[in-house]
């Protein structure tokens, strides 16, 4: 019997080659995608690589930031190390694995590792920023996509599909280049929702102020009250909104809380009722809405600095001594 040993065609053996290689990049630089990654064909893709280092001995890197894509990065394990972004420290010492930061387009950052490390990197063209927008939201974004948010971040779902992602092996390259491009953009759409979700809250929270005519209504409501029971419900539905929507807007427009507003006129109209009768200190709590003189007592001491017993002496005896002085003259 005679056994015969078949050569494959350079060309086969080249395309074995490649249904093994990971569609995941080794980056030889920090934050740098190989040559091949980074062809001009791929520019409208999401470009994914992984630096790894297994030395202990420190390490400086630097990357002048990557033209027209956003990287985003995910530690895969715990790490030490110094983060400068765009000239600004935002790091220094141990990272936890899960951890995930976005750098804008040509943002230069530099890093020391003082120990060993696993990050993954996802590189962003415009494009898809775009199209993960317009999914997310149901319509185009207005110009460019630019996430100047360059904190790290803690994010379950992040760090889900970063360990995925770093985890994925096939022996078929075109099915673990789908699920690649499939994981890789799950994490751009979730970081999209993130950053646009969260800026929107901010915008909400910083350009909503109680509008000076319910805000009216609101301090009309109070003093017409002190007396009685007052909760936030009672403040919000004097101004016509509910209880979530007024606090925020209240504290946006007058720089207090509600309780801190309340309790503030309750003690002002207490102050006018201890100079101008003579109601004891406890007919005058419960006449500004305390139930109890201790209570009272406690606030009052608290915001002016004074017991209301003594307060109203020094009060007193202040007046009469500028009597004096214009009867005198």
């Amino acid at each position: 019997m005679t056994s015969t040993l078949t050569l494959l065609p350079e060309a086969a053996v080249d395309a074995v080659t490649k249904c093994r290689v990971s569609p995941i990049g080794i980056e030889h630089q920090w934050r740098c995608p190989t040559d091949d990654q980074a062809d001009a064909r791929l520019q409208t893709n999401i470009l994914v690589s992984r630096w790894t280092r297994n030395d202990t001995q420190p390490l400086k890197a630097a990357n002048p930031g990557t033209a027209g894509r956003h990287c985003i990065a995910t530690n895969l394990k715990c790490t030490s190390l110094t983060f400068a972004h765009a000239g600004r420290t935002l790091v220094r010492g141990r990272v936890t694995a899960g951890a995930v930061q976005v750098t804008a387009p040509d943002v230069p950052c530099s890093a020391v590792f003082e120990s060993a490390a696993d990050a993954l990197h996802l590189f962003v063209p415009q494009q898809v920023l775009g199209e993960c927008f317009e999914d997310m939201f149901g319509r185009p974004h207005a110009g460019d996509i630019r996430i100047d948010d360059p904190r790290l971040v803690r994010d379950p779902a992040l760090e889900r599909l970063g360990q995925a992602l770093a985890v994925s092996q096939s022996d078929d390259a075109a099915l673990g280049k789908v699920f690649t491009d499939s994981v890789s953009l799950a994490i751009v759409s979730r970081v999209i929702a993130r950053y646009f979700t969260l800026a929107e809250r901010r915008q909400t929270r910083e350009a909503s102020a109680l509008p000076s005519w319910r805000l009216s209504r609101v301090i009309e409501y109070v003093d017409a009250h002190l007396s009685q029971p007052i909760g936030l419900l009672d403040m919000a539905g004097s101004a016509g909104l509910t209880r979530m929507h007024f606090a925020s807007q209240f504290r946006r427009a007058t720089g207090t809380r509600p309780h801190e507003y309340l309790l503030r006129r309750r003690i002002e109209h207490a102050q006018h009722l201890l100079l101008a009768s003579k109601h004891n200190v406890l007919d005058v709590a419960l006449s500004c809405g305390f139930r109890s003189q201790a209570h009272f007592t406690t606030v009052f001491k608290r915001l002016v600095g004074e017991t209301p017993y003594c307060w109203r002496m020094k009060a007193s005896l202040d007046r009469q001594a500028d009597s004096h002085v214009s009867g005198g003259e």
